[in-house]
């Protein structure tokens, strides 16, 4: 019987598409905090994002799973796809912790400005341990002062790399190259991403 890895480090998103940037940080994240595994999660809604994805959840889920192969300490779930509807961190936590017993959750900066406004912040931050990426954006500490007690901050690689960006190029036929994985490139021309 497989053992589960121990520290599971737990990085959701909408990953639309993903890119080397998330790569990268995924694994300095892996490297920084000593984990086992990080757990690639893509949101079927994000209940932080208002705009409409521009690629389903399927293709997003295949973009995640490409970029990934190969690495044996990244993985991915497809639970929140599966499950469809609002992607509360919450839930999603509460149904890993059946297999990963030792979660640390990462979230941006500029997610804990507003964690207090997540669902069920409270009982969230006592099944995870809070892994936040430091990045230079504004915001009063003052307003999350509880959870950034509980935050452990990591000064993540600068790596200026988004996905509206990537998406923008390919709409204008600008290359992507080493913007993400060669094996994500050729998905998204292959199945006319972005549009």
């Amino acid at each position: 019987m497989i053992q589960p890895p121990n520290r599971t480090g737990v990085y959701g998103g909408t990953f639309d598409p993903i890119h080397m940037g998330h790569l990268i940080t995924a694994q300095y994240i892996l490297e920084e905090r000593k984990l086992d595994k990080i757990l690639f999660i893509p949101a079927y809604i994000s209940p932080h994002k208002t705009q409409i994805y521009s690629t389903g959840e399927i293709h997003r889920l295949e973009m995640v799973r490409l970029a990934i192969e190969g690495y044996n300490k990244f993985e991915y779930s497809d639970y929140e796809i599966q499950k469809k509807g609002v992607s509360y961190t919450i839930d999603t936590i509460l149904e890993l912790g059946n297999t990963y017993k030792h979660i640390e959750l990462i979230i941006g900066y500029d997610n804990l400005l507003s964690f207090d406004k997540w669902h069920r912040p409270d009982e969230l931050i006592q099944l995870v341990k809070l892994i936040v990426l430091k990045r230079k954006i504004g915001g009063d500490i003052n307003q999350f002062n509880k959870y950034f007690s509980e935050a452990n901050f990591i000064d993540s690689p600068n790596i200026d790399i988004s996905s509206t960006n990537i998406r923008e190029r390919v709409r204008k036929n600008l290359p992507i190259d080493f913007l993400v994985p060669q094996k994500v490139k050729e998905y998204i021309k292959t199945n006319n991403l972005y549009k």
